[in-house]
């Protein structure tokens, strides 16, 4: 997948070289000679700027300047900085500045690649909208958290509680399901409210620096050093320190975490005595930490210690109930950052469309592709036609036109012919069918799987599995990996149902038939 990479550097040679690696790497390169025009240049294009290529001792705006006018107005795009001194002290300000990673001059293709690539994965993997976020230091409450499912007000009700004490709280759940955003609400809620929140993400930072950016170094700790750095615990000290992605910490740094958390004091590097710190922990994770503990990359006394009130946040698929109104939500908040003429709508199909999507990137996702259409639109409603990459995720999605199924607030208005499964944009002025797609006799698509029998009773599970791998068969032209994967199941149950249908996986095309 081709992304955009933005290279700030004063060196037109220095440049030419990025540019050139960049470009096999298969990306697209934008360059700026100094910090002030890469602000410029991402006020104008930053919603297509996946990472930033900074470097660090250029006129005008060096790289720190650029950091903070980043921090500033809450552009959170991922920033490798580039050094030509290699020394430890730069490398910590950049990284407690905000860079997610750094490479030493002269650098290598095989060391940019990797740069890059970890960075794009984070980018991804997050899932942030880059210049519509709020900004940092920005109060979030409860009342702030938008939620119609009764999975997520039981979340809610549980953080409230543990927003009235100290307790160490551990926020469990998938990546973008508003981990951090409960974890403000509850520190707005606690009496900590007007005390600093210093959020770390322990998987952003590079195993050798997170002992430094966590625990700070005093003076002279390493070599060529010139001043002291206070690090997280410090600078949280009264309030709440958030610790993303806990289970990437180190096992060394687990160590020194535990005796912080058992002890209220931390082990700065070089100084001579522990400080005692004031702090309320509240970690999350989106892998299983007891899994973590059996294999031994996490340490099980701190488990015990950190996991004293485990919260678990469920993904978006598993309350869609949620999705119309968080739906709305964006919508309102980035027609208003975009500032609009006119307020925008969501039509009934979209409003299908995005319900009927699993979001694997979760809440993220689903933001990120509401900022995009809104950024686009045209009109006053947003439609299907704006959420392009949300329709090419569902096999055999239908735009259907009034004489088809159409979505209202209180649900499908009309059922399709022998109860296939459809999804409806009312605004549409013809019937849209992917490539695969071909229309039977009986007027009813070829891909289009029943739910309901003939008698107009619900058919039984078994029957609509076999007919779904049947299909799949088809449409994934007998590839039985991305069947299994597309499926959600491994091969050998795969292959264990075919059998269980007659199905010879020697052959399955003919007999998919």
């Amino acid at each position: 997948m081709t992304s955009h990479i933005l290279v700030i550097d004063d060196d037109p040679v220095q440049r030419r070289l990025l540019t050139n690696m960049i470009e096999r790497l298969g990306h697209v390169a934008h360059l700026a000679d100094n910090g002030r025009s890469g602000l410029e240049l991402l006020q104008r294009k930053g919603g297509i700027i996946n990472v930033i290529l900074l470097d660090l001792l250029m006129p005008e705006m060096n790289g720190h300047g650029l950091l903070e006018a980043l921090a500033e107005r809450g552009i959170d795009i991922p920033v490798i900085v580039q050094t030509g001194q290699g020394g430890i002290e730069t490398v910590v300000q950049a990284m407690q500045a905000g860079a997610f990673d750094f490479l030493v001059k002269p650098v290598s293709p095989e060391r940019l690649s990797i740069a890059l690539g970890n960075a794009l994965k984070m980018a991804s993997r997050d899932g942030k909208v880059k210049t519509a976020r709020r900004p940092r230091g920005g109060a979030v409450g409860f009342d702030d958290i938008v939620s119609a499912s009764p999975a997520m007000i039981r979340v809610i009700d549980l953080a409230r509680r543990a927003a009235q004490s100290n307790i160490p709280i551990v926020l469990e759940g998938e990546s973008g399901v508003g981990k951090e955003m409960v974890a403000r609400a509850i520190q707005a809620a606690s009496d900590r409210a007007a005390k600093p929140f210093v959020t770390v993400n322990c998987g952003a930072i590079p195993h050798n620096l997170v002992e430094s950016i966590l625990f700070g170094h005093e003076k002279g700790a390493f070599t060529g050093a010139s001043e002291k750095h206070s690090g997280k615990f410090v600078d949280a000290d009264g309030g709440t320190l958030f610790l993303d992605e806990i289970g990437d910490l180190p096992l060394d740094v687990q160590v020194k975490l535990l005796r912080a958390v058992q002890q209220g004091e931390i082990e700065t590097i070089g100084a001579r005595q522990p400080q005692k710190v004031n702090v309320r922990l509240i970690s999350a994770t989106n892998k299983d930490l007891i899994t973590e503990v059996r294999e031994g990359r996490f340490r099980e006394d701190l488990y015990y210690r950190l996991n004293v009130f485990p919260i678990t946040i469920p993904a978006l698929r598993r309350r869609k109930e949620d999705i119309p109104v968080l739906v709305r939500a964006f919508v309102e908040r980035f027609s208003a950052e975009q500032r609009l003429d006119q307020r925008l709508t969501v039509s009934s199909g979209a409003m299908a469309l995005l319900t009927s999507y699993d979001w694997p990137g979760n809440i993220r996702q689903l933001e990120n592709a509401i900022f995009r259409a809104v950024v686009l639109a045209d009109g006053h409603e947003l439609t299907v036609r704006d959420f392009p990459q949300v329709a090419t995720q569902i096999p055999g999605y239908i735009v259907a036109d009034r004489s088809g199924l159409s979505w209202g607030e209180a649900g499908p208005e009309r059922r399709p012919a022998s109860g296939q499964l459809a999804a409806a944009q009312a605004d549409a002025g013809a019937r849209e069918q992917p490539a695969h797609s071909e229309q039977t006799p009986e007027g009813r698509l070829e891909n289009a799987i029943a739910s309901l029998s003939e008698g107009g009773e619900v058919r039984k599970l078994a029957e609509v599995e076999e007919e779904l791998i049947r299909f799949a068969l088809k449409f994934y032209r007998g590839q039985m990996s991305q069947v299994a994967r597309k499926l959600g199941i491994g091969r050998s149950t795969l292959y264990r149902k075919l059998k269980d249908y007659g199905i010879d996986p020697d052959n399955p095309l003919r007999e998919a038939a």
